[in-house]
């Protein structure tokens, strides 16, 4: 066997490998990246309780707890000994019919099951999509502030991202002229997160018509990230970007992580809107197919189990995270009402977080939004996550699905830091 020099080089030179660099590059401006770095700067010696709201995670808290409805049919199906074996690429078919029928009960159509491919979570779902478009020089449209595993992964795939705003003043809506202002001839699909995250905004039947036109207009792909579907608590109401099927072709993926609180669960959809077979002439499909074929699957006993979860789930089950969410983002937004030096310029009115703006000039000792939450982590064992890591700088998205008393006891010390560091000169 070939022996090892001191330096532990091969004895015939150097090793041949390497690590991916483009991995070590995309990885750092991942939510959990970001979010373990604030934990690391959390005080050890601090007697405070930590208060984590930056993760977008319910399931830990009681008031989210799991139905039972979930935790039998992931028993029955686990018990069956129906579902030890490698599922097809797609997916269970029952498994992907159970889908097509909960989504068409929000269209005016009826999906097929062939319209639906399961994956795991809406990570997967969201590369199954990305490396299905991918061609040379392109670029896609990404909301800024948004979910920075897109911008992660457009990296690792070396895809040239634009971003488009949205526009606070206008409830977090998109900056319409800005995007047809940055889509040129190498623009090949644009991303929105609907209902909205980071921002807990719900878009109008109107306005997300508006986006369905303008990607027409452009000839692009509109990929709707619908993991918050259906949590909405204000008074607009969640639409599918479905719905506009006639006028674009849609992708969306979706998942049962939010709504049934249980993204450790792995199980998602990407479903396929095209009516008039554009995305399959244009070899859509098959890449989707391709990509599946060469992936792993969701795990196959969840599979089994999410028909059942999907048509037995009771409604007052449903409504009571919906209520709670609106509970926690009425507290949310009364006490940041209250605190110096920072403004949350838009109610939320869905999903599990909201944005509020630093008002840095006011803010003594603090130089930006990480230094803001690196600095509230270590003096008030609060972690929230600083805006640029959803590509919005001098904001911090501030997560409300936890416990009330948690969630009014974080915005209270998060009420004392802001004061301590208020200067007192304005």
């Amino acid at each position: 066997m070939e022996k090892l020099k001191a330096n532990g080089a091969s004895a015939i030179g150097k090793w041949r490998f390497a690590g991916n660099k483009d991995l070590h590059q995309a990885s750092p401006s991942t939510t959990r990246s970001i979010l373990t770095t604030l934990i690391d700067n959390l005080d050890s010696d601090e007697s405070k309780s930590v208060i984590l709201l930056g993760y977008g995670d319910p399931s830990p808290h009681p008031s989210f707890a799991i139905t039972p409805i979930a935790e039998d049919a992931i028993s029955a199906a686990l018990r069956s000994a129906e579902f030890n074996g490698y599922p097809p690429s797609a997916g269970i078919p029952k498994a992907r019919r159970a889908v097509a029928e909960y989504l068409s009960k929000d269209l005016p159509y009826t999906l097929s099951a062939e319209d639906v491919y399961l994956t795991i979570g809406c990570t997967q779902a969201m590369e199954a999509i990305l490396t299905a478009v991918i061609c040379p020089k392109s670029n896609i449209l990404l909301p800024k502030p948004g979910y920075p595993y897109y911008e992660a992964r457009c990296d690792y795939e070396h895809i040239e991202i634009r971003h488009y705003n949205l526009l606070p003043e206008n409830g977090w809506e998109v900056d319409l002229v800005g995007v047809e202002a940055l889509a040129d001839e190498n623009t090949i699909a644009m991303v929105i997160i609907n209902p909205g995250n980071p921002c807990g905004n719900a878009y109008k039947y109107e306005h997300l018509k508006k986006v369905a036109e303008m990607a027409r207009k452009l000839g692009i792909l509109l990929i709707s990230d619908e993991v918050y579907a259906h949590l909405t608590f204000g008074n607009t109401p969640f639409v599918p970007l479905g719905v506009f099927r006639s006028i674009a072709p849609i992708i969306t993926i979706g998942s049962i992580s939010k709504r049934w609180a249980v993204p450790g669960w792995r199980i998602g959809w990407l479903v396929a809107y095209d009516p008039d077979g554009v995305l399959a002439e244009q070899g859509i499909i098959e890449s989707i197919k391709g990509f599946m074929d060469i992936s792993p699957d969701p795990t196959t006993f969840v599979q089994g189990a999410l028909p059942r979860i999907l048509e037995d789930t009771q409604g007052e089950f449903l409504s009571k995270i919906v209520n709670n969410l609106r509970v926690c983002a009425d507290i949310c937004y009364d006490l940041i009402k209250d605190m110096p030096s920072i403004l949350c310029l838009h109610k939320p009115e869905a999903s599990l977080s909201t944005m509020v703006k630093l008002d840095l000039p006011l803010l003594k000792g603090i130089e930006d939004d990480l230094d803001f939450c690196l600095k509230l982590a270590k003096e008030e064992s609060v972690v929230i996550l600083p805006g640029i890591a959803v590509g919005l700088k001098n904001w911090v998205r501030i997560t409300f699905a936890v416990e009330p008393s948690s969630l009014e006891e974080g915005l209270r010390r998060m009420k004392v830091f802001c004061k301590r560091h208020t200067s007192k000169s304005m």
